[in-house]
């Protein structure tokens, strides 16, 4: 038997058969140096190699390459990071099955404060393709960001706070065009300065067209356009900042703003229109004498809002003023214990305005103390931490007038204590190999749209009713009642346990968790559908469809989900092999899994499922080259009234192409996404029946550092 193989595997064979090892370590121009690269979204800078939790991170020619329109698609291709997918306009980025409020976006450790955690069709309003890294921090990193980060962080990084002193002026520019959508994306970045002073702007253009799918929207469909109707961005922004630089002091203030409006695909002229203003400041005070070592006091003020507008007319307008502020110390050695204390504070005002509102203004306070402290003895890095958080919801019950014709809706403030720790050590047991277990205890109060919501919500074409709320049937007769109990906290306990190998030409790792969450909340997909204002079964919903009886809007009904808790439990892995096998020659191969159940019986909904990818690089002279395949599996652990998702093979191969220009670093690169034009649809997505994933595409792109 003749036996063939592909062209891939060719690749690999002639690369190992022909070439011999490095010597040195080998860093191709896509990748980072991990043994170099510091987390900034942790204060004790530790690099990705030294964290007893698993963290990932994008920067350099790596986030070029994954760039893309929302933070979500940015970061898809991390081991255990998936995305949400609201069609190309709106996605956020799941980490190990967890998404929504449990996941913290943060800008330069600071919150977004957008309203990208209330629902999956309100877009995250950072911006990637000015951002210097990304980092993920996986599992519970309650201890900085507090108790809305039980599941991860997610820190977009960039220039606008200026952290060095710099003489003259360096930056880049950025351009690139996709032929998927009529996609044209700008952006520039420029640092100057002189003695202690230092400024920073930045700005980017992304205007794209509705993107080219391979099959029609609908899954039930079988004829129809070829285009995800109503998927359009018209987006732009710009950072403004300039910061005070000494030996001993930094002062650094910025200012933001991003203008953004884009389409809800499957609700055709309906489109949303987002505005956001960001004042963003920190003072530093190193090399202090005394058992005080320096003192760090970041701020943020943001102002937000994005009104969902049907033709000419708004429906809802969802509004967030927010204010942060963090102020943390760190301290001298202590029986050989080094780390940081602090306090952190933050106050959002969040409101929905409209006939299509969901969820009542509510104003949350928080304030919080926290302590982390690490210490080594031999081959062993501890690190220990622990935070204390008291929560205030307070709700406007005037929200609930037109709902409750007795006026017997009403809810007191809801109040809530989140205490969390977490112990971990990193083994080096020698210079390749290392083990890193960390344990997490964290708690979670239920964020506001979870308790009270009680409302259509578009975006995600359902009803919600929140945990603050009970559902009654009086023969037949569906109503909506105030159960008078408070939401009980999510309680997670999460292991982690983390193998990693890194030699010049081998980088290795396999993480394996478990995360047993108690009082888990989730939307439960009741038997009900909201129609022409009333609640009736879906069997009933489906007869009334069947016999065409009744106007158009009495028929397109809602179904009604409820925020209900039980516990669950999350486990699965995520491992990633980066080989050199010589100096032109490089093999990525990464899988995750997250397995996600009630314990009740039953699977949490909307989890992605197994996956596995591969790539392979070459490298040589000005050239970089890659083919990746990316394989998702199957998803038929399902939760009840959610549908399978079939698996789905995506292929891409990139070109890129560098210049050395004497004082100008240019790289010309070409990348084509979806080479077989394959139907794909993303089971996280609430969409995933309306909006598969973009047909074959084609983008040309050039960046240029100077």
């Amino acid at each position: 038997m003749k036996i063939k193989y592909s062209p891939l595997v060719l690749a690999v064979l002639t690369a190992i058969s022909t070439h011999a090892m490095a010597a040195e370590k080998q860093i191709q121009k896509d990748e980072s140096d991990l043994e170099k690269i510091v987390i900034t979204a942790s204060p004790l800078k530790r690099t990705v190699l030294e964290s007893s939790t698993p963290v990932s991170i994008l920067s350099g020619e790596e986030l070029d390459q994954h760039q893309a329109a929302t933070l979500g698609e940015t970061l898809k291709n991390v081991p255990g990071v998936h995305s949400s997918y609201f069609g190309p306009v709106a996605s956020s980025p799941i980490i190990r099955g967890l998404d929504g409020p449990r996941i913290k976006v943060v800008q330069n450790g600071l919150g977004a404060s957008d309203a990208s955690r209330v629902g999956p069709d309100h877009q995250v309003s950072t911006e990637t393709s000015t951002a210097t890294q990304i980092e993920v921090l996986r599992g519970p990193a309650t201890l900085l960001y507090g108790s809305g980060a039980i599941g991860g962080v997610v820190n977009v990084v960039d220039n606008r706070l200026p952290i060095e002193r710099q003489q003259g002026i360096t930056g880049e520019v950025f351009a690139q065009y996709d032929n998927v959508a009529d996609s044209k994306t700008t952006s520039t970045d420029l640092n100057a300065g002189t003695g202690d002073f230092a400024v920073h702007i930045d700005a980017y253009n992304r205007n794209t067209g509705d993107y080219k799918i391979p099959v029609p929207a609908d899954i039930n469909e079988h004829g129809g356009s070829t285009k995800l109707s109503n998927s359009a961005i018209d987006a732009h922004g710009y950072n403004l900042g300039a910061g005070w630089i000494t030996d001993d002091t930094r002062v650094a203030f910025a200012y933001g703003s991003m203008d953004s409006e884009y389409g809800l695909p499957g609700e055709d002229g309906v489109f949303i229109k987002l505005k956001q203003d960001r004042y963003q400041g920190v003072v530093d005070w190193n090399n202090l004498d005394g058992f005080i070592k320096s003192v760090h006091w970041q701020n943020a003020y943001t102002d937000y809002q994005h009104s969902e507008i049907e033709g000419t007319e708004i429906g809802t307008t969802f509004k967030n003023e927010s204010i942060e502020s963090r102020l943390w110390a760190e301290h001298s050695a202590v029986y050989g214990w080094h780390g940081i204390m602090g306090l952190h504070y933050n106050k959002s005002d969040f409101e929905a305005i409209g006939e299509e509102a969901f969820t009542p203004p509510t104003k949350t306070d928080s304030l919080a103390a926290f302590l982390m402290e690490e210490k080594q003895t031999g081959a062993l890095l501890w690190q220990l931490g622990t935070r204390v958080e008291q929560l205030t919801h307070k709700v406007n019950n005037q929200f609930f007038d037109e709902l409750s014709t007795d006026n017997s809706i009403s809810f007191a403030d809801e109040d809530y204590t989140a205490v969390s720790g977490s112990a971990g050590v990193v083994w080096s047991i020698n210079d390749k190999h290392s083990l890193a277990f960390n344990y997490a205890y964290s708690e979670r109060a239920p964020s506001s749209s979870e308790i009270f919501a009680y409302g259509p919500h578009i975006g995600s074409g359902t009803y919600e009713v929140g945990g603050g709320f009970n559902l009654t049937n009086d023969n037949g007769n569906y109503s909506v009642v105030q159960n008078g109990q408070s939401m009980n906290k999510e309680v997670s306990n999460n292991i982690d346990a983390t193998y990693r190998y890194n030699t010049d030409n081998w980088n290795a790792s396999l993480s394996l968790f478990q995360n047993q969450v108690n009082d888990y909340i989730y939307e439960d997909v009741s038997n009900l559908v909201l129609s022409d204002g009333e609640f009736i079964t879906a069997q009933d919903y489906q007869q009334l469809q069947s016999s065409g009886a009744g106007s158009e809007e009495e028929t397109d009904g809602l179904p009604v989900v409820l925020f209900a808790q039980q516990d669950a439990q999350l486990y699965g892995f995520e491992a990633q092999v980066d080989w050199h096998l010589n100096e032109q020659w490089r093999l990525d191969v990464f899988s995750d899994y997250t397995r996600a159940k009630l314990d009740k019986g039953g699977n949490v909904p909307r989890i992605p499922p197994l996956r596995v990818g591969s790539s392979i690089h070459y490298e040589y002279g000005n050239w970089h080259t890659e083919v990746e395949v990316t394989r998702n599996s199957k998803q038929d652990k399902i939760a009840a009234n959610e549908t399978t998702t079939d698996g789905y093979t995506m292929l891409s191969a990139a070109a890129n192409y560098y210049l050395d220009l004497g004082n100008v670093d240019m790289t010309l690169y070409l990348k084509a996404d979806n080479l077989t034009d394959q139907e794909a649809r993303v089971h996280s997505s609430y969409l995933k029946d309306e909006a598969p994933l973009p047909g074959r595409s084609v983008s040309l792109g050039v960046r240029a550092r100077f």
